[in-house]
């Protein structure tokens, strides 16, 4: 009896150091990782009476057509997590984009670095640009007049309001991740966006010549249709949300406070794939592409019609690029990013000393355009000894066989173009606007002798050396290379064909 109880302790004793080091090799094998995504948006509707950015100028908001929101997106690999923000904005200053992400870390633990956030330039949104509310606090008493009284202006109580929306949104998206399955694609959306920029008989380019003007030699840019669609849906089939990036400038504004054809674009997904999808918008490289056709023989339409004509169309593409593509898992998530500095261009001394002589003028007198320009100089000419350099911050984003490329700049359509041609991945998606604003960034052939331009010009707002462009793309470029592409959902293949036809179908003619 002795040697039999001896006998069953060793073989319990056995038994269990068996199960304990297979549950230990249970533990120690990596386990599949479960991938998720989250969304949510929060209202940013600027109040009735506060600034319109948009132009060099001062102008207000009387009416309201529709709000303007601050939409979120967040995938989780299992390992990793990255947030994409869209703002119902005309920019987004790097300030606030620093004070969003170090809150978003402290708050839901996403790594700041990990955070896109973009503007859509919608020029029917609420004061986040251009001068921010203390930027020339130092300057002498005519520059900081110039700057705060006749200048479009930040408002710092909305600012507030936007930083904070942005960390609700982002921070609810990560709360309300769920297991997802995932989907990427691209459609084709040609008949509402154009490059504003012509080739003149003069040699000279020009910025909106003037429809069916007999000097047009030619468009001297591209245009890019593609429309960029990333989806996410529950485990039910249900659409979460989705990603749309597409290149043109949001200027159809349709009168009032306004989402810009981003509302309409929205409206058309929801209405077709769910009322509580959530639509975060990425604007691609438009910092020469508008929805204006400066070669069309027709009359324009008015601002309703053509807003809901863009924000129609693009979303119409989104809807069948959503239905059309296949589930499955994008990984890997991660981020990669650099800060480059970039020197600003700055005005000889000779034209400073003739501008601060215009600016002292009555508009009236020396023309509204000419006094404008010239007080943008003095702006920058202060602006220009504060800070030298320009933080240009390049980032990617990659969701699998996704990059999303930023750069916080009106990004001339040509970058972004080269950008989906080099980046080494299936989908790239530029996304301008993005992680600060350093207004437009013009091709180097734009600065040549058949170059000029609206965009070309010097201001408080687009200042940089000429090739600051390629100093972005390249930079894009090279983060773009440092990842590896994953892999693109796909379906399951078809099983092998069985022997047999369907009897249905395995008839010959009849004739009566």
């Amino acid at each position: 009896m002795r040697m039999q109880s001896a006998l069953l302790v060793l073989c319990l004793s056995l038994l269990t150091a068996w199960c304990q080091a297979a549950d230990k090799k249970t533990h120690d094998k990596p386990q599949a990782a479960t991938f998720k995504a989250g969304f949510a948006e929060r209202d940013i509707t600027p109040a009735i009476g506060m600034e319109q950015p948009g132009g060099y100028g001062k102008s207000y908001h009387r009416t309201l057509h529709d709000p303007c929101k601050v939409r979120a997106a967040v995938f989780d690999d299992g390992h990793s997590r990255v947030a994409l923000v869209g703002l119902d904005a005309l920019v987004i200053r790097r300030p606030i984009v620093l004070a969003a992400r170090q809150a978003i870390e402290q708050k839901c633990g996403i790594p700041g670095g990990s955070v896109l956030i973009s503007a859509s330039h919608s020029h029917s949104s609420g004061p986040t640009g251009m001068i921010l509310p203390d930027e020339y606090d130092g300057a002498p008493s005519l520059v900081r007049e110039l700057a705060y009284k006749k200048s479009s202006c930040a408002d710092a109580k909305y600012l507030a309001q936007v930083q904070q929306a942005i960390v609700d949104a982002v921070c609810e998206a990560d709360a309300q991740r769920v297991p997802a399955t995932a989907g990427v694609g691209k459609g084709i959306e040609n008949q509402v966006a154009y490059n504003r920029r012509f080739r003149m008989q003069g040699g000279l380019t020009m910025t909106h010549p003037g429809q069916g003007n007999p000097e047009i030699v030619g468009v001297a840019g591209p245009t890019d249709p593609e429309v960029g669609v990333i989806g996410a849906w529950d485990q039910n089939g249900q659409l979460l949300g989705c990603i749309v990036n597409f290149a043109c400038h949001a200027t159809a504004s349709p009168g009032g406070i306004s989402a810009n054809y981003i509302w309409y674009l929205e409206k058309v997904i929801r209405g077709a794939l769910g009322e509580k999808a959530v639509v975060v918008f990425l604007p691609g490289a438009c910092g020469d592409v508008t929805q204006v056709d400066n070669l069309s023989p027709l009359a324009r339409r008015h601002a309703e019609d053509w807003c809901r004509l863009v924000g129609g169309r693009v979303g119409a593409e989104a809807v069948k690029v959503l239905l059309t593509i296949d589930h499955g898992v994008l990984e890997p998530v991660t981020s990669v990013a650099k800060v480059l500095k970039i020197p600003r261009r700055v005005p000889r001394a000779s034209r400073v000393e003739q501008c601060l002589k215009l600016v002292q003028e009555d508009p009236k007198k020396v023309g509204a355009t000419e006094w404008t320009f010239a007080k943008e100089i003095v702006l920058l000419d202060w602006l220009g000894k504060q800070k030298p350099e320009a933080d240009v911050e390049v980032q990617v984003v990659q969701l699998g066989p996704v990059a999303l490329i930023s750069d916080p700049a009106e990004f001339f359509c040509e970058y972004g173009l080269e950008l989906k041609a080099k980046s080494g991945f299936p989908f790239t998606f530029p996304v301008e606007l993005a992680n600060g604003c350093v207004g437009y960034v013009p091709t180097e052939d734009a600065f040549g002798p058949h170059g000029g331009g609206y965009e070309t010009r010097l201001t408080s707002y687009s200042n940089l050396e000429i090739t600051a462009g390629t100093q972005m793309r390249d930079a894009g470029i090279a983060l773009a290379h440092q990842l590896k592409p994953g892999p693109v959902p796909e379906r399951a293949k078809a099983a092998p064909f069985r022997a047999g036809v369907w009897s249905y179908g395995k008839v010959p003619p009849e004739l009566d």
